[in-house]
């Protein structure tokens, strides 16, 4: 068997670091330098977001300029640094007036989606948000996947016995704001939706607080919703969420102190 000599040996050993390294740094390079898609851009299926760039808007299943056909939105396409605050209400569980309060102390207007099992359990909490200026919004009456429903009765029944309920309980028309269950929709739905007078708000940033028995601790909500927040943000939170009910006055404070303040959906969309 022949010899190696060891400079051979140190020149292989050369020429597999250097090719090593520059793999790496192509692979980086490439990283930075295409956008990823990893997320299909159509107005049907699952919401999904792809975060490319820390303070910057991400890029979602949908455009602004799709979903602007049924007069839904999931971000506010501007450099102002303002953030659209929203909650989903599927049920109570002790969480609400806590973040009620936060909200009152910082001045700022949110949306509460409601499901028919709030407006049954919860009427007083329901006009306590009313009477502080927030909007409620409608989840559906049953929570169901919506992009199934094929007929307009049917999509209508889940609309309207959120609207006449909540009107028992306010003495008000609902406001017609509507986010689609889970995130799962259709064009086809979008359009009843549209067709009803609704618009549609999906979101721009959300992180996963709704496991009643596995909720995120303080430093991985802050970690997600400090550094992906982004001018015109439609910010998603679960009223469930023990987690928000303790966080929300310091992440206010937090948002106030990186420049943004707060609107409310009825400005984003005109209504």
């Amino acid at each position: 068997m022949p010899k190696i000599s060891y400079k051979k040996i140190a020149g292989i050993i050369v020429i597999f670091v250097f090719a090593f390294f520059a793999g790496h740094f192509t692979a980086k390079l490439v990283d930075i330098c295409v956008p990823k898609e990893a997320v299909p851009t159509s107005a049907e299926g699952n919401w999904g977001l792809s975060f490319q760039e820390e303070g910057k808007s991400p890029v979602a299943n949908a455009s602004a300029e799709e979903l602007k056909k049924y007069d839904a939105y999931y971000a506010d396409a501007t450099d102002e640094k303002v953030i659209y605050l929203t909650f989903d209400a599927g049920f109570e569980n002790g969480n609400t007036p806590a973040i009620l309060d936060a909200l009152k102390k910082h001045k700022v207007p949110a949306t509460f989606f409601v499901v028919g099992n709030y407006l049954n359990t919860s009427p007083e909490l329901v006009k306590r948000m009313t009477e502080e200026g927030h909007i409620v919004g409608n989840h559906t009456y049953n929570h169901p996947d919506m992009s199934k429903i094929s007929t307009k009765e049917a999509f209508a029944k889940e609309m309207t016995d959120v609207e006449n309920q909540y009107k028992e309980i306010t003495g008000k028309e609902m406001t017609k704001f509507y986010r689609p269950p889970q995130g799962k929709y259709s064009e086809s739905n979008l359009q009843m939706a549209k067709d009803m007078g609704y618009k549609t708000f999906f979101w721009s940033l959300a992180y996963v607080d709704w496991y009643e028995d596995k909720q995120p601790t303080k430093e991985e909500a802050f970690d997600k919703l400090l550094g992906r927040i982004h001018p015109g943000a439609i910010v998603l939170l679960h009223s469930t969420s023990s987690t928000n009910g303790k966080i929300l006055d310091e992440l206010l404070t937090k948002w106030e102190e990186m420049g943004y303040s707060f609107k409310s959906l009825d400005e984003l969309s005109g209504q």
